[in-house]
């Protein structure tokens, strides 16, 4: 039975727990241990795939088709391990459950009842990723003090009596504001926080207090007496310049040393691999301006994974990625003209579809580096099939479906589905590389493995045209009936795919497409 660590929430949200997380078990890893790491979600949603980005931030997909919290991007950025469906639970997914089985007679006809049903489905998913590691760290989603959030908080409190006390570890993330007109940090609401946690029976053994800078040494005292913990359980947790910083925050502050005594594992001096992702970040002599134009911009989170496959590019390229926000819905040429590289992520909706297309002919006319992906794939091949084929009535049917020229149609798996959740093309699939393109010398190997999400695809219809007038079809499905890949003949680099290549890309395994798109941004400054 492995160890269980236990991360909450207290005063308000985004406090970065799935950064803490992901860099907790960053830091066990380098200790030797495996790890692996669960996300608990209050909402009644069952995925997040039917959810707004305004709503929650991107939706990351697993290896195994599975439409989860973007956390679970983190955790795969900064560990080794492969997220899975099981590292996602929501409490759509756990009262869904419950209910299936009552209405199928699993309890016998007893009534059914938060506390013990609910909380035990919820023991029941956690124990479903013990398999094959030393600790699992379980980051329960919410605020605690959120009703919704009661049944998770619970259920953790029932399984650190069950698997014994001396196996389990309480993280605690708070907030310590700084109040500007006293000039001081303030306490109280870290003292609040916790007061809510032991009121439902959880003390906990660690406090990472969020701040907009150090915590001082003076108020790691106050805060270990208010909350029942040792100072040197009082982590300070600041704003910081990158994420990658963060596990050397941590280590600095022995955090990393307090959780080896407290399970009695041998603890290893050893230098963090992180040091050099960091230094190579600050230490970066050249900038590459990537403009991004979605329509989603005034939530970052939406495109939290592309902008971190950007950054990683530029990590092998030993270069600074500034990442120049575009609303697809309010396009200036003007913005483009400053930036080096032209990006256009996935989404779905009409709204913005204008913007991206104007961005797509600008990056194709003139010769900028220009990337598409998913949606921004489709968008290419609509913009070609607009100005270079001269139709002009062209679209996808997701955004007309009375259009003469479907170069974008609904896969034909995709006809007859009437739910949304879960039902796209989802998780891996092969992909074979066309000998002498762009994207085979990029990725030096003829078949690769690509996350995807989506419900559309190129109508093969158009194939003859498009490759008549230049577009390259460079990468396909194996049995050759999918495009997945696009790419210009007479283009520096302007390259389009169906999949998600932002899913698979860590600060240590840059994703190839992403470092070569950042090479050529350098090449055309």
């Amino acid at each position: 039975m492995p160890y269980y660590i236990f991360v909450t929430g207290g005063v308000l949200s985004s406090l970065g727990k799935g950064v803490a997380s992901a860099s907790i078990a960053s830091l066990l890893e380098e200790q030797g241990l495996k790890v692996n790491i669960q996300k608990l979600d209050p909402y009644l949603n069952v995925d997040p795939g039917t959810m707004s980005p305004y709503q929650h931030g991107e939706v990351y997909v697993t290896e195994d088709g599975a439409e989860t919290d973007l956390d679970l991007g983190h955790y795969e950025r900064f560990t080794k391990r492969s997220m899975t469906k099981k590292n996602n639970v929501t409490a759509g997914r756990v009262y869904y459950n419950v209910i299936q089985r009552e209405r199928e007679g699993g309890y016998l006809g007893a009534t059914v009842q938060v506390i013990p049903h609910i909380t035990d489905e919820i023991k029941r998913l956690i124990r479903e990723v013990e398999e094959d590691c030393h600790v699992v760290i379980v980051e329960v989603g919410g605020t605690v003090g959120d009703i919704e959030g009661l049944p998770f908080l619970e259920a953790v409190r029932q399984l650190s009596m069950e698997v014994g006390r001396e196996k389990v570890l309480f993280v605690h993330i708070t907030y310590v504001p700084f109040i500007k007109t006293a000039g001081e940090l303030k306490t109280k609401p870290t003292q609040h926080s916790v007061k809510e946690l032991r009121a439902i029976g959880i003390q906990p053994d660690i406090i990472l207090c969020r701040s907009e800078m150090e915590i001082p040494e003076g108020i790691k005292e106050k805060i270990a007496l208010f909350t029942n913990v040792q100072k040197s359980a009082v982590i300070s947790a600041p704003d910081l310049e990158f994420i990658y910083e963060v596990p050397l925050v941590f280590k600095k502050q022995g955090l990393d040393r307090l959780i080896a005594q407290r399970f009695s594992f041998e603890y290893k001096e050893v230098k963090s691999k992180w040091e050099d992702i960091v230094q190579t970040l600050r230490s970066a002599e050249r900038e590459v301006k990537i403009a991004l134009v979605g329509k989603y911009v005034s939530l970052k989170d939406s495109y939290k994974s592309v902008v971190e496959a950007l950054i990683h590019g530029g990590i092998a390229n030993r270069a600074r990625v500034k990442v120049i926000w575009v609303n697809s819905e309010d396009y200036d040429e003007k913005v483009l003209e400053e930036a080096h590289g032209i990006l256009v992520p996935g989404g779905f909706g009409e709204r913005g579809i204008g913007g991206k297309l104007k961005a797509l002919s600008y990056g194709r006319e003139s010769k900028k580096p220009t990337f598409g992906i998913c949606l921004g794939m489709q968008l290419m091949c609509v913009e070609f099939a607009r100005n270079v084929l001269g139709l002009k009535e062209a679209n996808s049917t997701e955004f007309d479906p009375f259009t003469p020229h479907p170069v974008i149609d609904l896969m034909e798996e995709q006809k007859n589905i009437k739910e949304l959740g879960g039902t796209m093309r989802l998780g891996s699939y092969p992909c074979k590389l066309v000998e002498g393109t762009k994207v085979r010398e990029i990725y030096k190997q003829e078949l690769i493995y690509e996350r995807h999400r989506h419900r559309y695809e190129f109508n093969n219809k158009y194939r003859e045209p498009f490759q008549e007038a230049g577009m390259v079809f460079s990468g396909l499905s194996p049995d050759e009936r999918l495009v997945e890949i696009v790419e210009l003949k007479e283009h520096p680099w302007y390259i389009g795919c169906q999949f998600h290549p932002e899913f698979k890309s860590k600060p240590f395994q840059p994703h190839p497409l992403f470092v070569s798109f950042i090479s050529a941004c350098l090449q055309g400054q």
